[in-house]
């Protein structure tokens, strides 16, 4: 197995006196998709917090490319190749769809691959046709296009999508799952959480549960399949 894209080893953290992660670690391999699957309050949401920055480390350490970043600035991170699609989307609301997608565009990472205005465009045709409109004016699907099509414009070397459909009407959930599994296909890293196992089980390499700010256990899609009394113990349906 080649070296991970992303490596996380024994990461703690916390608000405050309240300590929320216990000793999380996990590995994402270059074009391998991950889940983080796991009940509301269990540390999901913390793990994303910090892998961007956005919360502080207490203990343990994240790698990108073999270089240690729990220490750097959230743009820092970015810049590093790692994009969040973030739960609720965040769009900017009082831009129009094109100003939200170049308002943090990076250059591809080699001349003629990665991802331009134009390729956003093919990927949701959509966000061409709305893109004069404001992120406001959109309707929630919409948005969440936007919010993936923003990702990527960052040409980013992984993508992490925090509840990646939750609140969308199901034609557009379908198209959202396309939509990653042609990212998938094109070779990038996704780390995506969401509620819809089933959906998951179909997309995703390999799968971490965490319970308590642990991980609880890990592994691939078939044996998470084998094992569906761990979906009612960890998940809670």
């Amino acid at each position: 197995m080649n070296s991970p894209y992303l490596s996380v080893r024994g990461l703690q953290a916390g608000y405050g006196r309240a300590q929320v992660l216990f000793d999380i670690s996990f590995d994402v391999q270059p074009g391998e998709v991950v889940t983080l699957l796991g009940r509301n309050g269990m540390g999901r949401s913390t793990t994303i917090k910090c892998l961007f920055g956005m919360l502080p480390c207490s203990a343990g350490e994240i790698r990108l490319a073999g270089e240690r970043v729990d220490r750097r600035a959230p743009h820092r991170i970015a810049r590093a190749g790692l994009a969040l699609v973030p739960e609720g989307r965040q769009v900017f609301s009082d831009l129009t769809v094109e100003e939200n997608l170049v308002a943090t565009a990076r250059p591809q990472r080699a001349a003629g691959t990665g991802w331009s205005l134009g390729r956003v465009y093919e990927l949701f045709p959509r966000l061409q046709e709305r893109r004069g409109n404001l992120g406001s004016q959109l309707s929630g699907g919409e948005q969440q296009m936007l919010a993936i099509g923003r990702a990527l414009m960052t040409n980013p070397r992984l993508v992490v999508l925090d509840e990646a459909t939750e609140g969308l009407a199901p034609i557009i959930r379908d198209e959202i799952w396309r939509t990653l599994r042609r990212l998938k296909g094109e070779g990038l890293a996704l780390i995506v959480i969401d509620k819809n196992v089933g959906r998951l089980l179909d997309l995703a390499d390999r799968h971490y549960m965490i319970e308590k700010g642990r991980i609880v256990w890990s592994g691939d899609s078939a044996n998470l399949r084998a094992q569906p009394t761990l979906v009612h113990q960890y998940l809670g349906v």
